[in-house]
């Protein structure tokens, strides 16, 4: 894959007119966006099919956890929808179920392990007796197994997760942010040529882009540096 089939903008923009500006801002330079909860609640699953008839990729950011029928009848509706992502929690039975209603389509279904924006503290104050990077790892060999067709986690724990899913299954990164922008909300983060040569497959940006004054300056930018680290 190129560096542009593995860089997803993230559309955390409030409005669709916003998201309509950044895509057309972008035009041909970008080829896969994220919409999540934000854009999604501001009319995004329209938006969102209009995408994907329109030739773009489209990973759709909902981190689905319910009862297994509620998942399953879930992610059937979303296969029509022709989305080429789809985030769920990696619980073992949420992802089993998924993997059960998308058998057969393209929807490359991901176990989102632990978040960006928990550090330890975050994590022990949720309840979990493990540590985030062992947390991670024990959720990627569950999506392993679920067969799921990847995972999401902070870049720093891409290289250890690689080991465990193996060459040919997703690991999406969100946290990545280039040498001097500002880390916001998120607190295990790496540049975009670390975050590949640490293992990931895909990369999600959105606000130093989405925010950047040129928005496709931006974005060339990070391709290229994804590029330096493809080709290194």
């Amino acid at each position: 894959m190129s560096a542009r089939d593995r860089l997803i903008v993230g559309l955390d923009v409030p409005t669709i007119a916003e998201a309509e500006k950044v895509v057309r801002t972008l035009g041909s330079t970008a080829l896969f966006y994220k919409i999540g909860y934000q854009l999604v609640f501001a009319g995004g699953l329209e938006f969102a099919r209009d995408l994907a008839k329109d030739g773009k990729e489209v990973f759709l950011d909902m981190k689905l956890l319910d009862i297994d029928n509620t998942v399953a009848k879930g992610v059937e509706n979303i296969v029509k929808m022709g989305m080429s992502m789809l985030t769920l929690h990696a619980y073992p039975k949420a992802m089993a179920a998924a993997v059960s209603a998308a058998r057969g389509s393209d929807l490359c279904l991901l176990g989102v392990t632990v978040l960006t924006s928990m550090d330890a503290k975050d994590v022990i104050d949720a309840g979990y007796e493990y540590d985030p990077h062992t947390l991670v790892l024990r959720r990627a060999e569950q999506a392993r197994i679920a067969g799921m067709g990847g995972v999401v986690c902070s870049a720093e724990e891409a290289n250890a997760v690689r080991k465990i899913v193996g060459a040919d299954m997703a690991i999406v990164t969100p946290g990545i942010r280039p040498a001097g922008a500002e880390l916001g909300d998120q607190k295990r983060v790496m540049t975009p040529a670390d975050a590949l040569k640490a293992g990931s497959s895909h990369l999600v940006v959105a606000r130093p882009i989405v925010n950047a004054a040129d928005p496709l300056a931006a974005t060339r930018a990070i391709l290229a540096e994804m590029d330096g680290a493809l080709n290194a």
